[in-house]
This record gives C-alpha cells, sequence and structure tokens, in this order.
C-alpha cells in the first residue's frame, strides 16, 4: 500500500514523514527542499502477531507494510508549471491513497506560503490544483471519444459521463466527493484522476495543544470539510511524533499516557488508511513465522491465498480458518480444533479480518 503524504510548503510534511518513518528525508523552514519524493517504508503495527509469535513460538514476525512517498509542496499554479509544476502531480498519480497533511497552527517563527494559517484555503489550493490537472485528463478523453464516437455508438454514454465528470469538476466539486453509482465510479476510477484518490487530512497541530481537551477552529475547519467530501482525519501534532520516533516502545508508552492520547499519530494514519481503503489483515502462523497479510474487506479465500503464492490460488482445495480471539482463548490450534472451532472453507468463503488461516492446495 502507498500513501503519499501532500500539502502546501512548510505545514509540516517532510517534519511527520522524518517521525513515522525514520527515513531522515530534509525538512527545513524554506518552500521546494523536497524535490523528487522520500520514500519510508514502515510496518503495520498490529499486537496479535506478537502474541501468536510468543504462542507458535515462531521463528520469524513479519508484519505488512505501508510506504510513505513525501512528495514535495504543491503551490497554486502548479498545474501550469509553478513550483516545480506537474512533476509533483505526477508522483501523486502513482499512489493509492493522500494524506493531505493541512497545517492548523500559528507560528510567526514559521513561513507559511500564503502569509496566514487558514487550513479551508489551503485545502482549496491543493484541491484547484488537482482540479486543473484532471481537467486536462478529462479533456482529451473526451476528445478521443467524440473522434472515435462516429464508429461505436456505445461511446454515448460514455461522452455522457465523461461531460458530467467535467461539469462536477468546473464546479469545484473534486470527483472522490460527487455522487456515482457503483458503475458510473469503477468508469471513473479508471481514468486515474487525481481528485478520485482517498483522501485522510492529517491537521497538524502545536505540541501545546496536543494534550488540550477541545479542538481548535481550524481542526474543526478541517473536520467540515472532509465530512462532505467522505474523506477521513488525523489530528496531531508533527513535532510530538518526531519525540516518539527517538523513543522505545516502553518509553513511547510513557510518553503516550503523560500526554493523555492513547496512541501515535502513525497508528491513527494506519487505521485511517485500513479505513478508508477498506482493508483487512489475515493472519497466518507457524513455528517458521507469523505474518499479516493485507487484502480487501470482502476478498473471497483463494484470492486471499493468491496473496501468499500465485500457485496457491490456482491449485485452491480448501482454507482451515480459526478466529484469532478463539485461537488465543483456546491456547493451541489442536485445542481450537476439539472445541470445533476450527473451520473448513471452500472457494467461496470470504476471508474476514484477524482470520488466522491455513491454506490446503495442489498443483
Amino acid at each position: 500500500m502507498k500513501l503519499g503524504i501532500v500539502g502546501l510548503p512548510n505545514v509540516g510534511k517532510s517534519t511527520l514523514f522524518n517521525a513515522i518513518t525514520q527515513a531522515g528525508a530534509e525538512a527545513a523552514n524554506y518552500p521546494f527542499c523536497t524535490i523528487e519524493p522520500n520514500v519510508g517504508v514502515v510496518t503495520v503495527p498490529d499486537e496479535r502477531l506478537r502474541v501468536l509469535t510468543e504462542l507458535y513460538d515462531a521463528e520469524r514476525t513479519i508484519y505488512t507494510t505501508i510506504e510513505f512517498y513525501d512528495i514535495a509542496g504543491l503551490v497554486k499554479g502548479a498545474s501550469k508549471g509553478e513550483g516545480l509544476g506537474n512533476k509533483f502531480l505526477g508522483h501523486i498519480r502513482e499512489v493509492a491513497a493522500v494524506v493531505h497533511v493541512v497545517r492548523c497552527f500559528d507560528d510567526d517563527g514559521v513561513v507559511h506560503v500564503d502569509g496566514s494559517t487558514d487550513p479551508a484555503r489551503d485545502i482549496e489550493t491543493i484541491n484547484m490544483e488537482l482540479i486543473f490537472s484532471d481537467l486536462e485528463v478529462i479533456d482529451r478523453r473526451v476528445q478521443r471519444t467524440q473522434k472515435n464516437l462516429k464508429g461505436d455508438k456505445g461511446l454515448a454514454k460514455e461522452l455522457a459521463l465523461l461531460e458530467r465528470v467535467k461539469q462536477s469538476l468546473l464546479s469545484g466539486v473534486p470527483a472522490r466527493a460527487a455522487a456515482w453509482d457503483e458503475e458510473e465510479r469503477v468508469f471513473i476510477n479508471s481514468l486515474e484522476l487525481l481528485t478520485a484518490k482517498p483522501v485522510i487530512y492529517a491537521a497538524n497541530i502545536s505540541e501545546a495543544e496536543v494534550s488540550a481537551a477541545e479542538e481548535n477552529g481550524y481542526v474543526k475547519s478541517v473536520r467540515e470539510i472532509a465530512k462532505s467530501e467522505g474523506s477521513d482525519v488525523v489530528v496531531l501534532a508533527a513535532k510530538v511524533e518526531a519525540e516518539l520516533a527517538e523513543l522505545d516502545d516502553e518509553d513511547r508508552a510513557v510518553f503516550l499516557e503523560e500526554l493523555g492520547i492513547g496512541e501515535s499519530g502513525l497508528d491513527q494514519l494506519v487505521k485511517a488508511s485500513y479505513h478508508l481503503l477498506d482493508l483487512i489483515s489475515f493472519l497466518t502462523a507457524g513455528k517458521p513465522e507469523v505474518r499479516a497479510w493485507t487484502i480487501r474487506r470482502g476478498t473471497k479465500a483463494p484470492q486471499a491465498a493468491g496473496k501468499i503464492h500465485t500457485d496457491f490460488e490456482k491449485g485452491f482445495i480448501r482454507a482451515e480458518t480459526v478466529d484469532y480471539e478463539n485461537l488465543i482463548a483456546c491456547g493451541s490450534l489442536s485445542a481450537a480444533r476439539e472445541k470445533g472451532l476450527v473451520r473448513s472453507e471452500g472457494k467461496e468463503y470470504v476471508v474476514r479480518d484477524g482470520d488466522v488461516v491455513h491454506f490446503l492446495f495442489n498443483v
């Protein structure tokens, strides 16, 4: 899973990226200190793997991962080449979802590219640049479809939908926020529009506000925008995340408790991305290794097996499955089997989050 971290210059993108990946990307108080996207791979926290590793005395524990791409700061006019322009937009096209970092704090010591803190304006600036880029894509597709319409009348329906998408974009509505039926959405996703990508708004607050009982007005503004377009919001302080990144697990837990927050910004982002992309994890466990595998919710057993190896899907016979909670409660797979809690599932079984699965196959 690839997530692109975007936003205006100096909103805390690279600071957040450094914190959650500990990759050491350059973070400086001037625009465009990021040119090529920095890439950091982080493991997805999952307490279940630690417990299963102890249960099986496994030799290896393999967590699923997320790739974070720190994409350079966009500015007004990027779609026309301002800043580093379309190069940045191309980087966004490669990711599954966007983490849009929005500055939600005042600090005279940190230069804002537009001179003041205004999350709604900042979000609109980024959205409009993505919309302008998408309009160019739509216009090219419309021209091609009109050209081929004479020889294929079936394209009339496609042309009508393209015109609807164009009108929606012209009205300032990102493709992800407009109302489409399932068939229309499949087609729109095939266009690879930037504004169709799912978005998590990362509201970057000051260190002093981390433990505040009430969110500031900037964060509330971000939440209103996110609600209107079906996006998610994660509230964090990039500087606090940077401090957390320097600590070991035990000290990190103490620090979080002192701050009065239950989880780090990374944990919040992981949960939000899984929710936004409708992802779940199934588990495999044995003496050699315990491992988590990420799939889309609704994936059937053979396709889930294919995540491990294509031969598993081709020669799928059945899946021996036990709920994680039941397995832990019983203390061993054999005990769970004796109680009838290990199920034999066929090709139509839809794998669930937390399933501990052993696939049987023959090729």
